[in-house]
């Protein structure tokens, strides 16, 4: 079997990084969260995580304040925007979930992985 190639997904607070893990570990898919939001150094999901692709997931900080109140203000959401910054740059796969439900979200994905990167799922279902 081929090895699994690692997905990182990456994103500010409450865009669906978790839920997206979750899916795709689900499908058989080699998939982390980074922490990259809470990280002052810029490139650390390349050093610490070493990703195959990465996926940025965004949101506005309105929509993620109604998915996960804080009491974090508007500068919590500019200095998250330049920790990940580096991040979205590099991403190979965009998606703002701001209007998007987590099973759209996962469709995408996968539609990505699948067409654009040749990762089919099946392929990689057994560890």
């Amino acid at each position: 079997m081929k090895k699994r190639p690692l997905i990182a997904v990456v994103g500010p607070c409450a865009a669906g990084k978790s839920t997206l893990v979750r899916a795709l570990r689900a499908c058989g898919y080699n998939a982390r969260e980074v922490a990259q939001d809470h990280s002052y150094v810029p490139y650390m999901w390349q050093r610490i995580t070493r990703p195959d692709l990465l996926i940025y997931l965004d949101v506005s900080a309105e929509t993620a304040l109604q998915r996960r109140p804080s009491t974090a203000g508007p500068e919590w959401w500019e200095i998250q925007a330049h920790r990940l910054h580096h991040a979205r740059q590099h991403a190979d796969l965009y998606v703002h979930t701001e209007h998007l439900t987590p099973q759209q979200v996962l469709e995408m994905v996968l539609e990505f992985l699948r067409d654009i990167a040749g990762l089919d799922c099946q392929r990689y279902n057994s560890s």
